[in-house]
């Protein structure tokens, strides 16, 4: 099978924009190469991220709100899409495939106690509109495939991390830091059979909201950990947020706003919202950095699975306070970045995500159940076209030709 052209698109959890990456792809015996060729990283202005917000909250969404900014993303993907190949200089006609996350506004890994209240996710920025406004043939709405086998939906990198960063010699933990953190465990001359992958909890997604909220809106993010670093670790707000349940559950897990996200900072601001800023962003930061030590030691550890590298990729990869924490909670374990093996931390998930669209395009497994803890493999992903001439250039990648 020859080459193929994709663009990935990634919008995760902290709600900051959009990545987009054209890539070069190419299946190989029990392997994938992906060859990043260009990107583009368009950030959300406060009003859309604010709607966003809002549909991620079930106290503030409403029908009509989801139903518009589903469309409004498809359009928006699209816009990103198609300013990512005029800089490229490549036509759409050129391209075989996109192969969109979406927009994760409510993921529920459980089923409740009515029979009516069944385990789902959702995923938003229409694909359809996302394949007209491209003439492109797109692939998305992954998760649900996986839930439908009983998985979680979650992690998913977990196999383009296998695919990645397996090694004849070394175990390692493939640790995400975005919105939330979620770790792919790779022991070393493993198949696919023994990865484990989880989520570890919050991410960025308690930092960006504290420090939003603590600089009334003009910072997003602790740019450096710039804030952290002034602060003092207060220890009684520390205990209390490691004493949240989801610590204390047993791996396949996965989580998101639904546990962290407004409501819960709300609760941290009514009862130490007159902390030094300082102080309170730092305690969420190393809150952060336990709550991936923890994972490490409880459920690989000290189960007897040895970690000989971390490699952090994610924007909190860039947070210089959070990798140092991490090298003193950690201290037999060398912890790199993804830059280190030539990935941009900041693309790794488009990327991962083109690959997971070409693997759905061709029939392919894409998903492993010993990490979202499905009872068997599925192939993942929805393909949306509107125009004859998409979906001959994907019947033209099946076909090798």
């Amino acid at each position: 099978m020859g080459k193929a052209l994709g663009v990935g698109l990634m919008s995760g959890t902290s709600l900051d924009g959009i990545d987009a990456v054209l890539v070069e792809i190419e299946e190989k015996k029990d392997n994938v190469d992906v060859n990043i060729i260009d990107s583009l990283t368009q950030h959300y202005d406060t009003d859309v991220r604010n709607a966003l917000m809002e549909v991620c909250s079930p106290s503030t969404a409403t029908l009509q709100k989801i139903n518009s900014i589903n469309m409004f993303l498809g359009k928006e993907f699209g816009s990103v899409v198609n300013k990512l190949l005029k800089q490229a200089n490549v036509s759409k006609n050129d391209i075989h495939f996109i192969s969109s996350h979406g927009q994760t506004i409510y993921h529920q890994p459980f089923d409740g106690e009515s029979n009516l209240d069944v385990a789902g996710t959702m995923q938003i920025g229409d694909i359809s509109v996302l394949s007209e406004e491209t003439g492109i043939a797109v692939v998305g709405d992954f998760r649900t495939a996986d839930m439908a086998a009983s998985g979680q939906g979650a992690p998913l990198v977990s196999y383009v991390d296998y695919l990645l960063f397996k090694n004849p010699n070394k175990s390692r933990a493939i640790q995400n830091i975005g919105g939330i953190g979620n770790v792919t465990y790779v022991p070393e001359n493993s198949n696919s059979d023994g990865i484990q992958s989880f989520d570890t909890g919050p991410g960025n997604m308690v930092i960006d909201e504290v420090v939003y909220r603590l600089t009334n809106g003009k910072r997003n993010y602790d740019k450096d950990g710039e804030m952290a670093y002034r602060g003092n670790i207060n220890q009684r707000l520390l205990t209390k947020l490691m004493s949240h349940d989801y610590f204390k559950k047993e791996p396949p897990k996965t989580t998101g706003r639904e546990l962290f996200g407004n409501q819960f900072v709300d609760e941290i601001f009514k009862e130490y919202g007159q902390m030094n800023p300082e102080d309170l962003v730092a305690t969420v930061s190393e809150w952060t950095v336990l709550t991936i030590a923890h994972s490490y030691n409880q459920f690989l550890m000290d189960k007897g699975y040895k970690i000989d590298e971390v490699i952090v990729g994610g924007g909190g990869s860039y947070n210089p306070y959070l990798i140092e924490r991490l090298n003193y909670h950690l201290p037999e374990v060398i912890i790199f970045t993804h830059e280190h093996f030539d990935i941009s931390s900041d693309l790794k998930e488009a990327m991962a995500f083109a690959v997971l669209g070409f693997q759905c395009i061709l029939g392919k497994y894409n998903q492993l159940p010993s990490a979202t803890g499905a009872k068997r493999q599925v192939i993942m992903g929805k393909i949306a076209y509107t125009q004859p001439d998409a979906l001959e250039r994907i019947d033209t990648l099946r076909r090798g030709s």
